[in-house]
Order: C-alpha cells, then sequence, then structure tokens
C-alpha cells in the first residue's frame, strides 16, 4: 500500500482503497503502512505555519493519524490540528501519535462512516415501503431534532441538563454533545424564526383573502396577558388551514385602544392588513369598542363590502350564553339532580333513609324534565361541536343550524312543562339580541354550498319571518350579486380601442378604411360587464342542487369547478376559510398554560410566543404531510392502565 506524507486538508485518503471502508472506532492508529517507491517520489510532506511559510519536515509521517490532523508549526513548535474540530494538539514527534488516536475515536464534530460496521437505519419512503440505509451519526442534526422534540411536547428546557436524560443518550449515541439549557433556547428560537419566515411566505405567496380570529388570555401564573391571533386561508390546491401567527404579551390595561395598536401592527407585520377578510371575535364590550378602532385604521385597506362584513360574532361564544340563559329557569331541578349525583353508589330512593347527609331527594317530575331538557338541549351540543371545527369549513353550516335551533326554541314555547316554557322563553330573547338578521357573509357562504343555494333560504325563511320573508329572501340574494360584483376583474377599459382612434386606422379593416361599427363593439363591451357576472351566478343559481350528503367534500367541489365559475370560484375560497368560533385561537391557551406552570412562570413572553407558535407550525406541516393520526400526546398526558380501566388506550403504541 502506498505510504502517505503529510497530506493537505483536500488531499484523499487512500487508506482502505481497496475495501472501501473509513474507520470509525477504536483503532490502532501508530500501525506502519508499506510504502510505495513509485509514490515515494512524488509524495512529499508539507505543513503551513500560521505565518504561510511552507517547510518541508524531515521524516516522513506514516500514522494513518495524519489523514486527519494538519502539522503546523505555531509559535516556532508543532502541533497537530484536527480537521474536524480545529483542536490544537501537541505534534512533535516525541509527542508520538496516541494523544492523536484518543482525540480522533472521541471527536464530536466527525462524521462516522463504516461501510462494513455501519448502522442500517430502517426509513419510510413517501409510498410506503420501508429502506435500509447506512446511519452516519451528526452532531448539528441531532441537535435540531432534540429542540423540535421540546417544542412538540412541552418538555421543559431544562431537561437537557437532567442525569438521567444524559445517560439515556449516552446510551444511545456516545459521540453526542451534550448541551445546556441556554444552548437548547437558542436552538428553538433560531427554529421559531426559520419557521415563521417559512409561514410568512406561505401566507403571502397565497392569492386569497385571510380571515383572523383572535382572543385575550390572562395568564394564572404569569399574572400576565395575551393575545393571540390566528390566521385562516385555503390554499392553491383547496387545503384549508389555521395558523397561530402572534401569541402577543399585552400589558394592562387591556383598553380597546391598545387591543386594536397590537392587533393592527400585528396585521401590518404579516402583510394581512389588504387581504383582510373578516375578524372573528368574542361578544364582548371590550371587542366591540376594538372593532370600531379597526375599522377606522383599516378604512383605507380593500375590505369587502367596505367593511361591513368584517365583523363576525363567535358563534360558539353565542350559544353558550343562550343555553346559560336558559338554564337559569330550571336551576331549581338541575342543583336538585347534581346533589342525588354525589351519592351515586346507592339507589336514589333509598338515599333519603339511609343517609343522613342526602336531603334533596329528586322527585318523578325532576327526573322527567331533566329528560326533557337533555332531549332539548342535544341540539346545542352538536352544533357547538360542529362550529367548533376547525379541519373543515364551517360557514357554509351555520345558517342551516341556527334556523333548527330557532324552530327548537319555537316549538319549547309549547311545552306541557311550564319550566320548559320559561327556559325557551328567556333564550329565544337572548337568541335574537344576536342573531335577528342573519350576518350577510354567512348567507353568502350557504349560497356557496352547492347542495343548498338560495334554495335552502328560501325552505327556512317562511318559517322564520311570517309575512315578511320575501324582502329577507331578495335582501341575501342582492348581497351575494353586490359581492360577486366586487370581485370581477377590471372593467377592460384599459384594453378596449378608443372609438376617436378610428380615424388613424384602429378598428379599420384590411384595406385600411374605418369599420362603422367599431364603436357598437365598445359598447357592448361596456355594457355587458355586469350582466355577464350575474348571468354566471344566475347560471349557479339556476342549475339544481346536489344531493345532501355527510361525505360531500365542498372544497373538492369548488375546486374542480372553477373553469365553470371562475368568479364564484374566488368569493367561495375567500368566504368558505372564515370561521364562526374563535375556538382555533383559544386552543392556543391550553397550550400556553402548559407552558407556564408555576414551575416556570418566570419563562419570557418571547419565549413563549415562540414555544406556542413553533408548535403549532411544527404540527401542522407533520399532520399536512401524514395521511395517519399523529398524538398531539405532551409528558402531561400519563395514565395508567389501572385508572383508566378497559377504556385505556396507548398513545404510544
Amino acid at each position: 500500500m502506498t505510504e502517505i506524507g503529510s497530506p493537505k486538508e483536500d488531499t484523499p485518503s487512500t487508506y482502505g482503497q481497496n475495501e472501501g471502508i473509513i474507520p470509525t472506532g477504536p483503532i490502532d492508529l501508530d500501525s506502519s503502512i508499506p510504502s510505495s517507491p513509485k509514490n515515494d517520489e512524488s509524495m512529499t510532506a508539507t505543513q503551513s505555519n500560521v505565518d504561510s511559510e511552507k517547510t518541508e519536515t524531515k521524516r516522513k509521517l506514516t500514522s494513518f493519524v495524519w489523514n486527519h490532523f494538519k502539522k503546523q508549526k505555531i509559535n516556532g513548535v508543532d502541533k497537530a490540528v484536527c480537521n474536524y474540530c480545529q483542536k490544537i494538539l501537541g505534534g512533535s514527534s516525541k509527542n508520538g501519535t496516541t494523544h492523536l488516536r484518543d482525540h480522533f475515536n472521541i471527536c464530536s464534530l466527525r462524521k462516522h462512516r463504516d461501510i462494513k460496521q455501519s448502522i442500517l437505519n430502517p426509513s419510510k419512503k413517501k409510498d410506503g415501503s420501508t429502506s435500509l440505509a447506512a446511519h452516519n451519526f451528526d452532531q448539528e442534526c441531532s441537535r435540531h431534532k432534540l429542540a423540535k422534540m421540546i417544542v412538540l411536547h412541552e418538555y421543559p428546557l431544562n431537561m437537557v441538563e437532567h442525569h438521567g436524560f444524559r445517560d439515556f443518550v449516552n446510551s444511545l449515541q456516545p459521540f453526542f454533545k451534550n448541551v445546556s439549557r441556554s444552548t437548547i433556547r437558542r436552538d428553538i428560537l433560531k427554529i421559531y424564526e426559520n419557521e415563521k419566515t417559512k409561514t410568512k411566505n406561505s401566507i403571502s405567496d397565497n392569492c386569497s383573502r385571510v380571515a383572523i380570529t383572535t382572543d385575550m388570555w390572562t395568564s394564572n401564573n404569569q399574572k400576565r396577558g395575551y393575545m393571540v391571533v390566528t390566521a385562516h386561508y385555503i390554499d392553491d390546491s383547496w387545503n384549508l388551514h389555521n395558523r397561530i401567527i402572534r401569541f402577543i404579551y399585552v400589558p394592562a390595561p387591556h383598553t380597546a385602544k391598545l387591543l386594536a395598536k397590537v392587533l393592527m401592527e400585528c396585521l401590518v407585520e404579516w402583510s394581512l392588513e389588504r387581504k383582510l377578510s373578516t375578524l372573528t371575535l368574542d361578544k364582548c364590550t371590550v371587542n366591540i369598542a376594538m372593532m370600531d378602532q379597526m375599522k377606522e385604521k383599516l378604512r383605507n385597506a380593500s375590505l369587502l363590502m367596505k367593511g361591513e362584513l368584517v365583523h363576525m360574532k363567535c358563534s360558539a361564544h353565542i350559544l353558550n350564553l343562550i343555553v346559560q340563559q336558559g338554564l337559569g329557569a330550571i336551576q331549581g331541578a338541575i342543583e336538585t339532580i347534581r346533589e342525588s349525583v354525589v351519592f351515586w353508589t346507592d339507589v336514589f330512593s333509598r338515599l333519603i333513609h339511609t343517609e343522613k347527609n342526602y336531603k334533596k331527594e329528586p322527585s318523578e317530575r325532576d327526573w322527567l324534565l331533566a329528560k326533557v331538557m337533555c332531549e332539548k338541549l342535544k341540539l346545542f351540543y352538536h352544533v357547538t361541536e360542529m362550529f367548533s371545527g376547525t379541519k373543515y369549513p364551517t360557514t357554509n353550516l351555520f345558517f342551516s343550524k341556527i334556523c333548527d335551533i330557532w324552530l327548537l326554541l319555537k316549538e319549547c314555547l309549547k311545552s306541557s312543562y311550564d319550566e320548559i316554557r320559561i327556559m325557551a322563553s328567556n333564550m329565544m330573547d337572548k337568541f335574537e339580541q344576536y342573531w335577528t338578521s342573519i350576518h350577510g357573509i354567512l348567507a353568502i357562504a350557504t349560497v356557496m354550498d352547492p347542495r343548498f343555494k338560495m334554495k335552502l333560504i328560501e325552505y327556512y325563511f317562511p318559517k322564520i319571518y311570517v309575512g315578511e320573508y320575501q324582502n329577507e329572501v331578495e335582501r341575501i340574494r342582492m348581497l351575494c350579486y353586490d359581492l360577486v360584483k366586487e370581485y370581477k376583474p377590471n372593467d377592460g377599459k384599459e384594453n378596449l380601442p378608443d372609438p376617436l382612434s378610428n380615424a388613424s386606422g384602429v378598428g379599420g379593416d384590411s384595406d385600411g378604411c374605418v369599420d362603422p361599427l367599431a364603436g357598437y363593439d365598445l359598447f357592448v363591451s361596456s355594457t355587458s360587464k355586469v350582466d355577464t357576472f350575474k348571468s354566471e351566478l344566475e347560471f349557479y343559481l339556476e342549475e339544481a342542487v346536489l344531493p345532501r350528503s355527510e361525505e360531500f367534500d365542498i372544497l373538492a367541489w369548488w375546486k374542480t369547478n372553477g373553469l365553470k365559475y371562475p368568479t364564484l370560484q374566488q368569493v367561495a375560497r375567500d368566504v368558505l376559510a372564515i370561521p364562526v368560533s374563535t375556538v382555533a385561537s383559544e386552543s392556543a391557551f391550553s397550550t400556553s398554560g402548559r407552558h407556564v406552570t408555576p414551575c416556570r412562570n418566570r419563562l419570557h413572553p418571547s419565549m413563549l410566543e415562540a414555544l406556542v407558535c413553533t408548535q403549532d407550525w411544527l404540527w401542522d406541516e407533520k399532520l399536512d404531510a401524514s395521511q395517519n393520526e399523529i398524538s398531539h400526546s405532551t409528558f402531561f398526558d400519563d395514565v395508567e392502565d389501572d385508572e383508566a380501566g378497559p377504556s385505556f388506550v396507548d398513545f404510544d403504541s
């Protein structure tokens, strides 16, 4: 085998040429390698010192270790510099090479590749098949995955300093260099900035409008207020997305002026002030005042219908208020049954005689009343659950469900139970405070559902608006036409021929004569624009509605019918992305509550925002990439077999 001198940094090693391996484990690096007379003449070892002076060594370097070190003179002393981590070690002949060999075996920055002894790592391909590939340890990659693991599963940052964790990691990969809490914090912030840029670009490149939901949350442990802002949009592939874009610390007091200022700064930072469709908020006095200020700040932006449709109230919150209003009328019966449930171990009828603390025995009427009440309120539960969805459009479902609730309350007003009638009356009063007139964007969303169109409105309105429903139906119809006009392309006036320019030959025939009907073409183009777009909507409405089906995918339908209804497709894309509740934003509060535990109440607001937002973005990427469900379990989700009983589900299996 060829004798090797002291190679330059980019000189390839000839060791193992015939076997194709680079050793990784502890090996004897001091063994000499036989030399080849042919290469003795061509390979002369040279080293560069820090002053770039080149000196020729008197003794050839025969140990394999010199393939991984550079010999240099530093301050007149021979030194060996590691090619991987640049660590400086003794390089004199009297130092030997044992210490160089030891450093080579433990150098954390050296990538280990051994074709014969490499670990076969099974990896899944996109088609679901599995392939085996050699695993190569990479310190930076492992650190990156560790930081993502902490973010995804809400592990404490200081777990990287725990003795048990470090022992575990060392048992898996001894070459992994442990990191501190400060280091992993910097790694997480770096991931946050990268993911933020990707999310910004994704929203910016998307040509549709963006709906915003926002809510406030106060940490019990920090006593700080935070505003969460979530963006909802449909991408070019017609997939619905919701992204937390900010989790902002808002100092007290939380006035409408301050909240509007913070929210507007967020919209400007993410370039959403001119792409905004709606703002969905909880129903409260501060939010109403904040919306007035937001409309003032956005008055120069391109809002739909000059801002008439921008404010959306959280439907799930309103339904909760309606139910609470109704339950007050039967509070006595509810308390009696609740009191009895505490003593569920015995038969209720015997408890009054055997348990001295049991003093409220439900009557037969109480049980019947509770049964009727549960049947009536079941619809509220299912509708609230449906409105709280974030992975499917909800605006197109709103109208029919709200109409069902209205009809249910009217039926309850005729109940034989006084308590049910009083409950229904209270709920009807609260209902009318919020939904006397259906919000325009929700009506349009119903029309954009090919299973309903105007037919569903024409079916329900006679039942709700007795004697005057025609005006309401016509109001919804005209609202659809007005919105479609806003989505039409430019009038085409820039490209239309000027009738006065015919004298210069424009609009003339082939022999240069003026076309007497050139002005007619302009007239047809200028007067047919509105009718053309109305015809698109009218043609859509005149077609028969599709059969109702639970499996119907409204996004897929509009994706495939864009050529037929190009303008309506744009309207549907923006309208169907609007959520009818703030659940997507409120769900961030449970995450932030787990981050800000009593032991972590000093977590900085910027770090909390990085953890909450990055977790949302990373999970969204994983769910998009996977066809299967992924468990969002955290280290708070431990359940024992004996506690869970037969219904226990092992999320780690």
